[in-house]
């Protein structure tokens, strides 16, 4: 293969992802490098050691929920102190040092106050939204606001009872959040300079989800999940990543409090996930024309499957799903595209039940922490089964929620007060 040809389709493939070019070690936003949870690292240890993973660094930070981002060896985080302030902050991946912090005022609180979401990091600039609604765009050599706006502020919208928990999506040359308002339900903004792009109104409540661009029939879309304020209003809806405009609105799902996004599969299907008694749905979309189509495939009600906080996990034709949530904890269960629950760990009391801890994949390997005792699980993802490599103690606390990330072989995780790295690398020989 010339040089040449091997540049025009390393150029065609990032194009097509519409996502900047990140390296396999990266975890730059929310969900890591696909927005899947899904990590290429597959050289890391497969059992822990009798002492458990070594522990390369660890920080404090405030309260909170917000998970890591990290790129070129640097871990972004959206802090908060005292509930005064938010800070985002720079740390070197290796050692933990702080590298640069930003902060600004931001007095207020919340039920479970503290951080929330995820940053978003490209080869430039980070992106955050704050607890009180501030959207930021922080320029990662100068450490200076490149743009900044209040989503709560511009489109008259009340703080919510937990705050504004969202994690920015960055697809090509914009940002795209979601306000939630009568005035914009979803926005894109220039990544550079802030300016809007679009804004596009829709129905529903304010919930605590994030917009994610998928591609359906063939187009690149953003979906967006809206509460249910009452009994039928909630929607599941896409619109134009282009200019807005609204693709398809589906309003046979109703969750009061929404928080995991969306999960596509193949043949055009979407995954959907909530707690507070909604359960998981299975729909596809059908294009004829210009006009898209919702059919839904199955259900599982509160009682059978439904995940408060995370998004699931997909691998080889299963759905890996954290189904604990305040109303029923079911434990890690493995979910067939058909909608049959294969397998729960609820079933077997000597098995984790996770409560609503962050899990990934890596490779073949998934890695789970339970967000209540802070026991960090090594787990194959196997249709017949729970089979567990490996366990150990990492984390001590309560609320343990955040996100993971990986990065480099290293595990990012967090408590209410502390952050802590832990390496997964083999041990050189």
């Amino acid at each position: 293969m010339t040089r040449q040809l091997f540049l025009f389709i390393y150029i065609v493939v990032f194009v097509f992802m519409g996502m900047p070019a990140v390296f396999a070690a990266d975890w730059p936003w929310y969900m890591g490098p696909e927005s899947d949870g899904v990590s290429a690292e597959d050289n890391l240890i497969s059992i822990f050691p009798a002492e458990g993973p070594a522990e390369s660094w660890t920080v404090a930070v405030g309260v909170g929920y917000g998970g890591p981002a990290v790129r070129d060896g640097e871990v972004y985080l959206l802090d908060r102190e005292e509930e005064a302030r938010d800070v985002l902050r720079c740390l070197d991946l290796d050692t933990g040092k702080e590298k640069w912090r930003y902060s600004y005022d931001a007095p207020g609180s919340t039920g479970h106050s503290g951080s929330r979401t995820t940053p978003t990091v490209d080869e430039k600039q980070v992106y955050s939204v704050g607890l009180l609604g501030d959207l930021l765009c922080v320029d990662r050599s100068s450490q200076e606001v490149v743009w900044q706006r209040n989503l709560l502020k511009e489109y008259d919208v009340a703080l919510p009872d937990w705050g504004v928990s969202q994690a920015p999506f960055l697809y090509e040359d914009r940002i795209i959040v979601a306000p939630q308002s009568p005035k914009a339900f979803v926005a894109a903004y220039d990544k550079n300079t802030g300016e809007v792009i679009w804004e596009t109104p829709g129905e529903g409540g304010l919930g605590y989800s994030s917009p994610r661009v998928v591609s359906l029939c063939g187009q690149d879309q953003v979906v967006m999940i809206s509460a249910s304020e009452n009994k039928d209003k909630g929607r599941v809806e896409g619109f134009s990543v282009e200019d807005g405009s609204l693709l398809w609105s589906w309003a046979g799902w109703q969750c009061q409090i929404p928080i995991p996004w969306v999960t596509p599969l193949p043949d055009n299907r979407l995954f959907i996930t909530g707690g507070y008694k909604a359960g998981s749905v299975m729909i596809q979309l059908e294009k004829e024309g210009d006009k898209y189509a919702v059919k839904e495939l199955w259900r599982l009600d509160m009682n059978s499957c439904g995940s408060q906080i995370h998004p699931p996990l997909v691998y080889r034709d299963h759905l890996y799903v954290a189904s604990n949530s305040n109303e029923k904890e079911l434990g890690l269960m493995c979910v067939d595209y058909d909608g049959k629950v294969l397998w729960k760990t609820r079933d077997d009391r000597s098995q984790p039940r996770f409560e609503r801890g962050g899990f990934i994949l890596a490779g073949k390997m998934m890695i789970a922490l339970d967000g209540k005792k802070g026991s960090l699980h090594l787990v194959d993802p196997l249709p017949f089964g729970y089979k567990e490599r490996s366990q150990a103690q990492v984390l001590d606390g309560n609320r343990m929620w955040a996100p993971l990330a990986l990065s480099d072989g290293r595990l990012l995780l967090r408590t209410q007060d502390i952050m802590k790295c832990l390496d997964l690398r083999p041990a050189s020989e």
